[in-house]
């Protein structure tokens, strides 16, 4: 886990993601919507993306990919982006990570 902790330091939007994931690439489009610009690690295309995924299996994530960290914590998988999107509540903590600066819905 301290591998996972040290990658999303001081980052206000992570994405671990792979490559070849539709839900990953769905996730990295609509947060890229809001004008983010996600810091993306692709599991698969990393020389110790097999370590990272265990370790991100280990925090609790299932299915691995993707996994959405916002102002260093864990935010959870695809349906939890997806809920917190839906609920209006996406954009808010965006913003509050400042990983985005405005949103035209305040």
């Amino acid at each position: 886990m301290d591998v996972v902790k040290r990658m999303v330091a001081d980052r206000p939007l992570v994405i671990f993601s792979k490559s070849s994931c539709c839900m990953s690439h769905s996730i990295k489009s609509l947060i890229s919507s809001f004008g983010a610009n996600p810091t993306v690690y692709e599991l698969d295309e990393l020389p110790n993306g097999q370590q990272i995924e265990r370790a991100l299996m280990a925090s609790g994530s299932k299915p691995t990919v993707p996994v959405v960290y916002i102002g260093e914590k864990l935010v959870g998988g695809a349906s939890e982006v997806m809920s917190l999107h839906v609920q209006g509540k996406l954009a808010p903590l965006l913003m509050a990570a400042r990983a985005i600066w405005v949103w035209p819905n305040n």
